[in-house]
């Protein structure tokens, strides 16, 4: 399954920051990026190499950029897309030299290869598998809903007793003042979204929805769509920020929003490759969305370190799109991962990557090694909670990384008083059903919901004063005074370092819809 934040993510600091909005100025580290054992790479003595993927950096002007499409075609390249803006090509080879190739043609910054295995026609946030409210239930409670005249914003939705998150956050109360301009659009880019489901019809916008599988958008009709009823997690997230009150199933915590679909799972395996996020960034700026949610890392390496040249490519070219995008007035955001990982540690064991072919386990340097686009500068790093507020089991933290928390659910050691005693966030799923998962998968699209409803109050604000107000109005319980240790077990699972303003739990707090319509 794809890479989804019902899953993992990191951030850079500030140093970092400025090196990559500087484009990727770093020097070699000490990061373990190719360890023994890894995946080899083809050799030109290789009579059949297979077909791979890469992204190529350049200048971003007209002339460099045109230059290096004819030597991708002198090296036994294919063209597949060019963001000549942003000054990344997207190319295919089977060339097993493409990569040392094309890095020594003039104009070009870095160039990789986006995966390991060949292409074939994901990595997510989301934590176990999804726990469906039964199709009985769902129509009895809507049944109801529908005879007591439910359907204002003002109203409770069906299944809202069962929506302990919205409360957690104030968005509940909020939505009685502001439940969010149509002008404001979020970006869901994820598996895809089922826009038919009558939760989130009412609030769809198809004009801003697109596949970008394989880096490059289609517009057609329904493209934006899961490839699969059981890539549901995209729709699970759009419900989540903007299911309508409608006096059907649940409540987003933007429930007056625009929401689009970006589909960059592929329909195969569901992995969330490079040249598609770089398309989706770029997709969503063009096409005036406000605010996108990243609820996923890209693969097929959970961290990409600086010292290997393709994953350095990867690095370059998401953070050129995630850059434009914010240049273009859109805030992004993005899950911190579920590994119950320090990311302001000096080291963390990555036995996952890459995921599109053998696993080889490697010691990284968080602050060498990124997880993209978690770590990118300017990208909103979330982490998780559950009804009791306090971190989620499962949710990665670390001091300087995490900007805010958000619900995410703890369906193991945070159990709510509702009527399902679900810890989980229950939201849409594709097929008409609504289903529970937990996540950072599912805090991310919390907060990017409060950053919706912060730019339908202030329709002027840009993307860094967005995040700023995102953290002024958040609320922070500060380091737990006892040991963290959710299982009782008498070890201590994490350790929350800085204070009650800003720490490696919560950030500058968890995320509060009520003051963001009431400020």
């Amino acid at each position: 399954m794809a890479h989804l934040r019902s899953r993992r993510r990191l951030a850079l600091t500030v140093p970092l920051g400025m090196a990559l909005a500087a484009t990727l100025g770093f020097a070699p580290g000490a990061a373990t990026a190719a360890p023994a054992g890894a995946p080899a790479r083809a050799t030109a003595a290789d009579a059949d190499a297979p077909k791979l993927a890469y992204v190529v950096n350049t200048r971003p002007d007209h002339r460099t950029v045109e230059y290096v499409k004819k030597a991708i075609a002198k090296a036994d390249g294919t063209v597949v897309a060019t963001y000549p803006k942003i000054g990344v090509i997207v190319a295919h080879s089977a060339n097993p030299d493409f990569g040392k190739r094309i890095r020594d043609v003039r104009g070009v910054q870095s160039a990789g290869a986006t995966r390991t295995a060949p292409l074939t026609a994901a990595g997510t946030t989301q934590d176990g598998a999804p726990e469906y409210v039964s199709k009985a239930r769902a129509k009895a409670l809507n049944a109801k809903s529908a005879a007591q005249g439910g359907g204002s914003a003002a109203d409770a939705e069906p299944m809202e007793a069962d929506q302990w998150d919205l409360r957690a956050i104030g968005a509940d109360k909020a939505a009685a003042i502001n439940p969010g301009s149509k002008k404001v659009t979020v970006g869901v880019i994820d598996t895809g979204v089922d826009d038919t489901h009558p939760d989130l019809a009412p609030n769809f916008s198809p004009s801003q929805s697109a596949s970008c599988v394989g880096g490059k958008a289609d517009t057609s009709s329904g493209a934006w769509r899961p490839a699969k009823k059981e890539h549901y997690h995209g729709t699970h997230v759009a419900g989540e920020i903007a299911a309508a009150r409608n006096g059907v199933g649940v409540a987003g915590v933007a429930p007056g929003v625009k929401v689009a679909g970006i589909r960059v799972a592929d329909p195969a395996t569901e992995l969330f490759y490079p040249e598609s996020v770089v398309c989706a960034f770029v997709f969503a700026a063009d096409h005036g969305v406000e605010v996108t949610n990243s609820s996923y890392y890209v693969d097929p390496w959970l961290y990409n370190c600086m010292d290997d040249p393709d994953q350095r490519a990867i690095v370059d070219a998401v953070n050129r799109a995630q850059l434009y995008a914010q240049k273009k007035g859109t805030l992004n955001l993005a899950s911190a991962g579920n590994s119950n990982h320090d990311l302001d540690s000096d080291a963390i064991v990555d036995d996952s990557s890459p995921d599109d072919s053998t696993p080889v386990p490697r010691t990284i340097d968080p602050h060498k090694c990124f997880d993209v686009p978690t770590q990118l500068p300017g990208v909103a790093t979330i982490s998780a909670t559950g009804v009791k507020g306090a971190k989620s089991y499962y949710s990665s933290y670390g001091n300087g990384v995490v900007d805010v928390a958000a619900p995410g659910g703890d369906r193991k050691y945070q159990i709510p008083d509702t009527p399902s005693k679900n810890g989980g966030i229950l939201s849409t799923m594709p097929g008409g059903e609504y289903a529970y998962l937990q996540g950072t998968s599912m805090a991310s699209p919390h907060a990017a919901g409060v950053a919706a409803l912060l730019k339908s109050t202030h329709p002027k604000a840009g993307p860094a004063q967005l995040q700023r107000m995102l953290k002024s109005q958040a609320d922070n319980p500060g380091c737990p005074t006892a040991p963290y240790d959710p299982d009782g077990d008498g070890k201590v699972d994490a350790v929350c370092k800085g204070d009650k303003n800003r720490n490696g739990f919560y950030g500058y707090g968890i995320v509060d819809a009520l003051d963001a319509v009431k400020k």
